[in-house]
C-alpha cells in the first residue's frame, strides 16, 4: 500500500524547493560562525571587555540549542510551513536588530531572538526535503542540504573577517536581510505541507510546560558550561560545577518525563530505533570532528605561523571546494550502494586524514602544504553527512520526519559545541604538559642547553648587545621556542585523539542496518 509521501507530490519542481529551503539553512549555519572573528571589534565599539563580548556567541548558541530538539513538536503544533515562515521572519528581523544594537546588552538580547528563529531553520529545511523528494532521491536532496551544513561554517570566519576589516561588524548581521526577505517570499509561494501533516497539525496537542522548562534549563546550562568551561578552569570553578549538576539533573529528568508523555515535546522513544540511535551518535561525532578540526587549523596558522584571518581562511577554502564537488557524487552513490558502506568509507578517510595531520603539522609547513593537509582532513566529511542523515530515517514512519530532522541537527550542533570545547581544553592542557617536560631539560646542568645558550648569547653580542643583555635575550628566545614547540606538540596530540574517535566510528558503521539503495529509507530484506 502506498504511503502518503509516495502519493503526494509538490506543485513546484522539487529542486526549486530544495534551493529555497537550503538558502534559509545556509543563512542560519553561516551565522553560527561569522561573528567569531568580529568579537574584538564588537567589544571595542560597544565599550565591553573581550570576556563580555563572548556572550554574543553563547546567547545565540543557547537559544538555538533549546529550539532545535523541540522543532518537530512546534512544527506539529503550528504547521510546518507556518513554523518555517515564522523562523525565517524572526531570524531576519532579529538580524536587523542585531546590526542596529546600541549596546552589548541589547545585542545579546537580539542574538537570543536570532538563535531562537535560527533553531527551526535547519531541521525544517531537512524535513521539507525529506517529504518533497521520494525516498530513492533523498540522497541527492540531502547532498544539497549537506553543502550548506558543512560549507557555511568554513566560509563564515573568512567572510566575517573580510566584512569587519573592510566595512563594520554591523554588516555581518545586515547581510542576512536581503537573503531572509527573498527566502520568506519564495517559501510562501513554493513550499507546502503534505496531506498527512495537515491532518495532524495541532490535533489534540497540549503544551508540556514541565518538559519545556526542563529542556530550557538543562540545555541552556550545558551550552554555557561548554562555552565557558575552559575559560573558568572547568570544575575548578563553582559556577561551572553548578551548571554541570543542574544540566545533568534536568536532562535526565527530561528523558524520564518525556518517555511517559503521550504528546512529548521531544520524542525520546525514537531512540528505541537502533538505526536512529546509532545515526544520532554518529551525527554527534561528525559535529565534534567537523568543528574541532575547523577550529584547530586556522588557530594553528594564526597563533604559531603568523597568518592573518583572511590568509587562514584561504587555506580552508580548498577543502570547501572539494566537499562541494563530493556532495552530489555521494548523493548519487546513496542510490547505488548501501549507506553503511559509504559511512564506513567516510570515517576511514577521516581517521586517515587526522592521523596524517600528526605527521605533517610542524612550524615549517608551507601555505600550499597546509591547504592540502586541510583537504586530507576534510575529504571524509563529504561521505558522512548525507548517508548518516539517510540512515536516521530508516525504519521510521513519515510522520516522524520533523522529529528526526530536529534531533539529528540537535545532535550535530551539540557535537560542534563539545568538539570546540574539547580541543580548546586539550590544546591548553597538553601544551602545559609538554612545556613542563621540555623545561625539565632546560637547565645549566644539561650540556645541550648550555651550548645553545652560549651560541645564542655570542650571536647577540656580535650584533652589539652587552653580555648581560645578550644572555637575558638568549634565555627569552629559548623560552619562546619552548612555548611554540610545546603548543605544536599539543596540536599533534589532539589530532591523534580525533583520529582514534574517527576509527571507533568506522567500526560502529558496520552495525548500521543495511538499507535498499533503490528505496532510500527502506530496510533491505534478506
Amino acid at each position: 500500500m502506498a504511503t502518503p509521501t509516495e502519493i503526494w507530490t509538490p506543485k513546484f519542481n522539487p529542486w526549486l524547493v530544495a534551493i529555497v529551503v537550503a538558502m534559509a539553512a545556509f543563512m542560519e549555519v553561516l551565522d553560527t560562525s561569522i561573528a567569531n572573528v568580529a568579537l574584538p571589534h564588537i567589544a571595542g565599539n560597544l565599550g565591553a571587555s573581550n570576556d563580555e563580548s563572548t556572550w554574543v556567541l553563547t546567547s545565540y548558541l543557547v537559544s538555538n540549542a533549546i529550539v532545535l530538539p523541540i522543532s518537530g513538536w512546534l512544527a506539529t503544533l503550528f504547521g510546518r510551513k507556518r513554523f518555517f515562515l515564522l523562523c525565517i521572519f524572526l531570524f531576519t528581523l532579529s538580524s536587523l536588530l542585531c546590526g542596529a544594537a546600541p549596546n552589548l546588552g541589547a545585542l545579546i538580547l537580539f542574538r537570543v531572538l536570532q538563535g531562537a528563529g535560527g533553531g527551526g531553520l535547519q531541521p525544517m529545511a531537512q524535513a521539507i526535503l525529506a517529504d518533497t523528494f521520494p525516498p530513492q532521491k533523498r540522497g541527492l536532496a540531502f547532498a544539497l542540504y549537506g553543502i550548506t551544513a558543512i560549507m557555511a561554517p568554513t566560509i563564515g570566519p573568512t567572510l566575517g573577517g573580510w566584512i569587519t576589516d573592510n566595512y563594520t561588524w554591523r554588516w555581518i548581521f545586515y547581510i542576512n536581510l536581503p537573503v531572509g526577505i527573498l527566502t520568506l517570499f519564495l517559501v510562501m509561494r513554493m513550499v507546502e505541507d503534505p496531506p498527512y501533516l495537515r491532518r495532524v497539525k495541532g490535533a489534540g496537542i497540549r503544551v508540556d510546560y514541565i518538559g519545556i522548562a526542563l529542556l530550557a534549563i538543562g540545555i541552556g546550562a550545558l551550552q554555557v558550561l561548554l562555552d565557558k568551561g575552559q575559560e573558568d578552569d572547568w570544575f575548578g570553578s563553582h559556577f561551572i560545577t553548578t551548571l554541570a549538576v543542574v544540566s545533568a539533573a534536568c536532562l535526565i529528568t527530561l528523558v524520564v518525563w518525556e518517555w511517559r508523555q503521550k504528546s512529548p515535546i521531544i520524542d525520546v522513544r525514537m531512540f528505541k530505533s537502533f538505526n536512529f540511535a546509532v545515526s544520532a551518535l554518529m551525527m554527534f561525532f561528525l559535529g565534534v570532528l567537523l568543528f574541532s578540526s575547523l577550529v584547530m587549523m586556522p588557530q594553528f596558522l594564526q597563533t604559531l605561523m603568523g597568518y592573518t584571518a583572511e590568509s587562514a581562511g584561504l587555506v580552508l577554502s580548498g577543502a570547501g571546494l572539494v566537499i562541494l564537488f563530493e556532495m552530489p557524487i555521494v548523493g548519487q552513490l546513496t542510490t547505488k550502494i548501501p549507506t553503511k558502506y559509504i559511512i564506513a568509507f567516510g570515517w576511514f578517510c577521516l581517521a586517515a586524514g587526522m592521523y596524517y595531520s600528526t605527521r605533517q603539522i610542524d612550524l615549517l609547513i608551507s601555505f600550499k602544504s597546509a591547504a592540502w593537509l586541510r583537504v586530507a582532513q576534510s575529504f571524509g566529511l563529504g561521505f558522512l553527512f548525507v548517508p548518516i542523515t539517510l540512515s536516521a530515517y530508516i525504519g521510521l514512519p513519515a510522520e516522524k520526519g520533523n522529529s528526526v530532522s530536529g534531533l539529528v541537527n540537535f545532535m550535530r550542533n551539540i557535537g560542534s559545541s563539545v568538539g570546540t570545547s574539547m580541543v580548546t581544553t586539550m590544546l591548553a592542557r597538553r601544551a602545559q604538559f609538554h612545556q613542563s617536560i621540555l623545561t625539565y631539560h632546560a637547565t645549566n646542568y644539561d650540556p645541550a642547553f648550555r651550548n645553545q645558550l652560549q651560541g645564542l648569547s655570542q650571536q647577540l653580542m656580535h650584533s652589539g648587545a652587552t653580555p648581560p643583555d645578550a644572555q637575558a635575550a638568549a634565555y627569552g628566545r629559548i623560552y619562546q621556542s619552548v612555548l611554540v614547540e610545546s603548543q605544536t606538540l599539543a596540536y599533534i596530540d589532539t589530532y591523534m585523539v580525533l583520529a582514534v574517535a574517527a576509527s571507533i566510528m568506522f567500526v560502529l558503521a558496520f552495525i548500521v542496518r543495511r538499507n535498499d539503495p533503490g528505496e532510500g529509507g527502506e530496510v533491505a530484506v534478506g
